[in-house]
């Protein structure tokens, strides 16, 4: 039996979540990015044929080309096809000062 957290939304926005710089998934205005699944949505990650879209806040330390080619990298397993990434913020993590 399947749990909701196997669908391949879900799959995507936790290892996008598991990538170092990674501090959380972009939904863009109200619902502009988002998966639509029954009863819920999985934020900032939009599935393409092929292929999908992820939109991410980064850490404002995370070096932005490193950090969007891990990502693509961590998709691959998941996804066989084009990943594209956006990035829609830059934030500061708890404990940091900039």
């Amino acid at each position: 039996m399947s749990t909701p957290d196997d669908h391949p939304a879900d799959l995507v926005a936790h290892a996008v979540l598991a990538v170092p710089g990674v501090l959380d998934l972009h939904g863009g205005a109200p619902g502009e990015v988002a998966t639509y699944l029954p009863g819920r949505r999985v934020r900032g990650v939009r599935l393409l044929e092929p292929g999908c879209e992820v939109h991410v806040v980064l850490d404002w330390t995370a070096p932005l080309g490193d950090t969007t080619d891990r990502i693509r990298a961590a998709l691959r397993p998941i996804v066989d096809a084009p990943v594209h990434v956006f990035v829609e913020d830059v934030a500061v993590s708890e404990g940091q000062h900039p």
